[in-house]
């Protein structure tokens, strides 16, 4: 057991039987009362996102969790196979899971899979990832500007906004994030 004084960002608490990650904290001190943290978690299995508050010191589970390098290998079904960068061993996650970050990766790209006993918990990209552009209607004459954006499909299949400039077989770096392109990537 630790108190709410080990709460970091990143954190995953186990708390009424689910387990719920650490999004951001602040440890407040009014003038009059006790202190108290004030936390917003993410449920690690549904996504949803609540506000909670702790007295400070109140005792909290924190959950295990282990945080490897694996690399993604293929899709199998409705599954995505993943291999430990240390054992090799192959893991299977399921696609509710894997999430929106299916739309940025491609075999045998490095991702982060963050494990609970075993079970796997979310998978995490790297900030930004360089895909290529497989499909995007041709920019008018003088179009060449970035104050419009028009939408272009990836080589994963997931649909971007792009500057207007942009052609097919052109490889731009996204945001993971938030799906936002963020530039044109030269060979």
């Amino acid at each position: 057991m630790a108190s709410t004084n080990d709460i970091k960002k990143g954190s995953v608490l186990e708390l009424d039987g689910q387990l719920w990650n650490v999004t951001d904290f602040q440890h407040v001190k009014p003038g009059k009362g006790g202190a108290f943290v004030r936390t917003t978690l993410k449920n690690v299995r549904s996504g949803k996102v609540v506000d909670r508050t702790f007295n400070a010191g109140t005792k909290i589970d924190f959950a295990t969790v282990d945080r490897r390098d694996f690399t993604y290998l293929y899709t199998d079904g409705d599954g995505y196979v993943f291999m430990d960068a240390t054992d090799y061993d192959q893991l299977t996650v399921s696609a509710d899971i894997v999430g929106m970050a299916a739309n940025y990766m491609l075999e045998n790209q490095q991702v982060i899979i963050a494990l609970n006993e075993g079970e796997a918990l979310y998978v995490e990209l790297p900030a930004s990832v360089v895909l290529l552009v497989t499909y995007t209607e041709p920019g008018l004459q003088g179009d060449r500007s970035s104050a419009g954006t028009k939408p272009a499909t990836l080589e994963t299949g997931a649909e971007i906004q792009v500057p207007l400039f942009l052609e097919n077989n052109t490889k731009v770096k996204v945001d993971t994030r938030d799906g936002s392109y963020l530039g044109r990537v030269n060979d």
